[in-house]
């Protein structure tokens, strides 16, 4: 009797895989699908001339220009400057961030006071600091990488705070109950809990703090894509 239930149990698991499996496949081939399919619209577009291929370019002539730039070693040093900038924009962003967002988990009085500013700051046109971050600080790499953090860092700092504080206060009030600390409660209930925030978070910040990064280069570098997409603007290569 047990085996026959362990032997439904295991056909059942191996449906499940199975169907697990298609899904994703099915999920990646869509992707793909999507992709091909607008790379084939756009290039057709512009060799029938339903588009200008001057200004909006076509598939086969960005993947000749990405040749080209790859064949004079342009392109590799580019992507590691823009990378590297990024990276750590986004690497301080999370430590911020973190800090930031526990140190107004633990004193009310605290985010009481500063809440309004974050709000504040987060909503600020962070393109238009970029020109001021030049004055304070110079061209450079320091430079591009606080615009990069510039871009991410308020809105890391509310959204991590705000899931700081929408944790199940039932599982606080055990933790306080059997003795705990607010040190206990930190490290043992918030962040555990709140582990698909600080993901979820961390997600949006990379792709923001390359946006910063692709800002500080427009303004401030000799290298990186930003860098590249201003001389391509300018001589339209």
């Amino acid at each position: 009797m047990m085996s026959d239930k362990k032997e439904n149990l295991s056909a059942a698991q191996l449906r499940f895989e199975a169907s697990h499996h298609r899904h994703h496949r099915m999920i990646a081939f869509l992707r793909l699908f999507l992709l091909i399919a607008f790379l084939a619209v756009w290039e057709f577009c512009a060799d029938w001339k339903i588009i200008d291929s001057f200004f909006f370019s076509s598939p086969s002539r960005v993947a000749a220009c990405l040749l080209t730039l790859w064949q004079k070693n342009d392109l590799a040093v580019h992507i590691g400057v823009t990378l590297a900038e990024t990276i750590a924009s986004f690497l301080l962003v999370f430590l911020i961030s973190m800090i930031c967002a526990t140190l107004l988990w633990y004193s009310t009085k605290l985010s009481e006071v500063l809440e309004p500013y974050l709000v504040v700051l987060n909503s600020l046109p962070k393109s238009a600091l970029a020109p001021l971050l030049i004055v304070w600080l110079g061209t450079g790499m320091n430079t591009i990488i606080v615009a990069g953090i510039s871009v991410a860092l308020f809105g890391a700092i509310i959204n991590l705070y705000t899931g700081f504080q929408q944790v199940d206060a039932e599982k606080i009030k055990l933790i306080y109950t059997l003795g705990g600390s607010r040190r206990d409660t930190l490290f043992k209930v918030v962040l555990p809990s709140c582990v698909p925030i600080i993901l979820s978070t961390m997600k949006v910040n990379i792709g923001l703090a390359l946006v910063g990064v692709i800002i500080g280069e427009f303004l401030a570098a000799r290298k990186g894509l930003g860098y590249l997409i201003i001389y391509g603007s300018q001589v339209f290569s």
